[in-house]
């Protein structure tokens, strides 16, 4: 596996290396008690929970998008299990891959891209047994770190929980010249409308200063004032609960001013080019129906450099 030398600053500067999710292996259907967010239980009980073949088509699609940009694709290898969110595995912070320390029923999902950190030169930071965090709620953000979270009570309850404040301590300890923004999120394990599974369920910072976001994602609403505080009202689209359980504010950047998105996406997607972006429409309908799109399909490895 060719090696790649790991480089995230932001979220959009343009894309030169990803590791897309696979769908091989994810399985057959698994049972109501089995499912671990509300969107995947939502499908598993009307009977619309998504086919392997379908998802692999989708995420296959999607991979040839990215590289007919040019764009060099990694896959996670094969175990056998669910592979589809890549994005969740862990995230890399400027030279550094950051492991996360996922749900105890996603665990297992690291094991498909240990061939890639063995292979790669950089630093892999591995979490203490306290910190728990998922890729899904870090975003790196020029010289800060936007952190989505659960308080210590929320964490106790909600199998939606999936980072807690220890990991917001411990990524300030490992990138002392970032600053840290915490956002503590909205929680349900059984209504997708009222849960913000991961910090880009609820919201998306775009390269030329604009934001996809749900402001009701967000548990404290003064931390999302002051993250707001940065953006004139004409750079925000606000999106409803219904649009976030489909996944609008989880789109890609792959360079400042390029956006992938769903094609079933309409009004957000007209938002966009209306801003100025080009919007590369793919389709993830049945990928969607297990509580993540394009962003949480995605490990970004590696961005052009910011001079």
């Amino acid at each position: 596996m060719r090696s790649i030398t790991w480089n995230i600053q932001d979220e959009w500067q343009p894309l030169e290396a990803v590791m897309v999710g696979i769908g091989v292996g994810m399985g057959p259907v698994p049972k109501l008690e089995d499912t671990y967010d509300p969107q995947s239980r939502k499908h598993v009980a009307k009977g619309t929970y998504p086919r392997e073949a379908d998802v692999t088509r989708e995420l296959d699609a999607l991979a040839d998008a990215l590289s007919a940009r040019g764009i060099l694709i990694k896959r996670p290898e094969a175990k056998g299990f669910n592979q589809v969110f890549a994005r969740d595995i862990g995230v890399v912070i400027d030279h550094a891959f950051v492991l996360s320390s996922m749900v105890e029923d996603r665990e297992q999902e690291k094991a498909g891209i240990m061939g890639m950190l063995d292979c790669n030169p950089g630093l892999v930071h591995c979490p203490p047994s306290d910190v728990r965090l998922e890729g899904g709620d870090i975003m790196p953000m020029h010289d800060e770190i936007w952190v989505g979270c659960a308080n210590d009570e929320d964490f106790a309850t909600y199998t939606t929980a999936r980072t807690n404040h220890k990991a917001a301590e411990w990524l300030g300890e490992l990138f002392p010249n970032r600053e840290i923004r915490v956002l503590e999120l909205q929680k349900s394990d059984h209504d997708p409308r009222c849960n913000a599974l991961h910090l880009d369920c609820c919201l998306a910072p775009l390269g030329m200063g604009h934001l996809l976001v749900h402001p009701a994602g967000f548990k404290r609403p003064e931390q999302l004032h002051a993250l707001l505080h940065r953006y004139d009202e004409s750079q925000v689209c606000e999106v409803t609960a219904e649009e976030m359980e489909h996944m609008m504010c989880n789109v890609f950047s792959i360079t400042p001013d390029a956006v992938i998105s769903d094609k079933r996406f309409s009004r957000t997607n007209a938002i966009l080019k209306n801003w100025g972006y080009d919007v590369v429409e793919v389709d993830l309908q049945e990928t969607s129906k297990m509580g993540g799109l394009l962003r949480c399909t995605t490990l970004p490895l590696r961005r052009t450099p910011v001079i």
